[in-house]
This record gives structure tokens, sequence and C-alpha cells, in this order.
């Protein structure tokens, strides 16, 4: 398994005609299951920024958070603070070391870049966790997703073609 390249396909769009060398792919289909997870999740601090609040709300609605050890939960818990505080207005100082202000200033590329590698740890996105073999579906996504996409491709050939 590489982390480099695009992710793979999701296994109802790969066509294979061999079994793949690694093990099955692992699925959870419920929402339901993340409230095992939930029980290792240090509460949100209140003083948060309100983006690094929303983002550390989401994990514990987002189903790979079924995955989650209480070490897991810790890293995003520091990601949030971390984000919270980059986020947060800085003090800005005079020659004499006097505050005299607090300006709001974007984020440091490194900081994004760090917050990121620990996303992609925590398998936040889709292609981290593609890339690792695992895949999210809703209950009664798996058989409607590949035929909708035929019947809508059907559809645009007969109004491309004028006939219909």
């Amino acid at each position: 398994m590489g982390t480099r390249g695009p992710a793979p396909k999701r296994s109802s769009q790969r066509r294979r005609r061999n079994q793949p060398a690694t093990g099955a792919v692992k699925k959870v289909a419920s929402k339901s299951s993340t409230s095992k997870s939930k029980s290792g999740r240090p509460p949100t601090n209140g003083q948060w920024h309100p983006v690094a609040k929303r983002w550390y709300g989401s994990l514990a609605d987002s189903r790979q958070s079924v995955f989650y050890e209480p070490s897991d939960w810790a890293l995003a818990y520091l990601l949030a603070e971390s984000i919270s505080r980059e986020l947060q207005p800085q003090p800005v100082f005079d020659a004499d070391g006097n505050q005299v202000t607090e300006v709001k200033r974007p984020p440091k590329g490194a900081s994004l870049a760090a917050w990121l590698k620990g996303m992609t740890a925590l398998l936040v996105t889709e292609g981290d966790r593609r890339r690792l073999q695992i895949e999210l579906e809703l209950p009664d996504a798996e058989g409607d997703e590949e035929a909708g996409s035929v019947s809508s491709l059907d559809a645009w050939r007969d109004r491309t073609s004028g006939s219909g």
C-alpha cells in the first residue's frame, strides 16, 4: 500500500478479474455504531475558536470515529487546541514591548501542514480512508449508487443524441 498518488476508487467502482492481494475492505454502515467511540472523547473546550469547535464536533459525528481509541481522541483534542490558538487574535507589541492591540492573522503554512498531517492520521478525508481500504457507506447507498449512475448516463446520452 502506498501513500502517494491518487486515492484508489471505492470497491463498488472497481472492476477486478483477480482477487486483491490485501485483506477485505472494512466497511461501517451505520452512524449509530460511533456511540462506543465517544466514551474516550474529551469534552470540547468552551473557549476554543468556533472553527476548532466545529471540526472537533464533526469528528464525533463522523463514522470513522468508530475506529478511534482514546489516544486518537487525544490527538484530535491537541489539533483542535492548536487550530483554536492559531485562529484567535494575536497580540501586537510596540518597540518597548507593550501590547498595543490584537489582530487576526491568517494561519501559517507550517501550521496548516501540521494540521493536515494530523488529520490524515485520524483518517479525516475519504482519500485517507481509501488508502487504508476503509470505506464508509450509507445503509441504503450500496446498490443504488451503481444503478443511479448508469441510468443518468443513459438519460444524458438520449438527450445529447437527439433521439428519445
